[in-house]
């Protein structure tokens, strides 16, 4: 069975906008400001390697779908190769190799995916399928590489939910430049 884990980069105050800067933010590019270290990197890298396949939102598979198919390397060939899946009602995944679309309602198609694919689901950026994900408890870890940065304004991890969501945190260690990485599984 499929696991949904949700990966981030995301700003003190919440901010997971634009942090490689390829979108039109005004703070686009932020995390390039901090080190990561070889540790922050290694983390990035492992847990690119030990996905099966890649979710994501409309916005962030156009954007990767732009950048990463003329990319090489172990970290673009693996994007590049696996199997992903966009959710999105306008799309129809031409733009990038083994992209599935799905379209229908999204706690089903999610249920689906989970019986189908047998391992990791990362799904990076996508902030508003990121939000619908934690609503409808699909997410079985959130993992956090919390920026020493406050942003004040932009698109936020976290929206409005209609119960409280509680979290354990299961691991967590400062790496490079002040940058704390976070894993959090739903509590109960």
């Amino acid at each position: 069975m499929g696991k949904i884990v949700v990966t981030e980069f995301i700003s003190l105050d919440g901010v997971i906008e634009d942090p490689g800067g390829s979108e039109d933010f005004k703070h686009g590019g932020w995390s390039f400001q901090f080190s990561r270290g070889d540790e922050g990197d290694k983390f990035k890298l492992d847990e690119t390697m030990e996905a099966d396949a890649q979710l994501l939102g409309r916005v962030t598979y156009q954007g990767f779908a732009e950048a990463w198919p003329s990319r090489e390397g172990e970290f673009a060939d693996k994007l590049n190769e696996m199997p992903k899946y966009v959710v999105s009602s306008t799309v129809d995944g031409s733009e990038w190799n083994n992209t599935t679309v799905l379209g229908g309602d999204l706690a089903e198609e999610i249920s689906k995916l989970k019986q189908e694919v047998d391992g990791m689901i990362l799904v990076a950026g996508s902030a508003q399928l990121v939000q619908a994900l934690i609503e409808n408890d699909l997410v079985d870890e959130l993992r956090l590489m919390v920026f020493p940065v406050v942003l004040g304004s932009g698109k936020r991890l976290f929206g409005d939910v209609d119960d409280m969501k509680s979290l354990r945190l299961t691991d967590s260690k400062t790496v490079g430049d002040g940058v704390a990485i976070m894993i959090y599984e739903p509590a109960s």
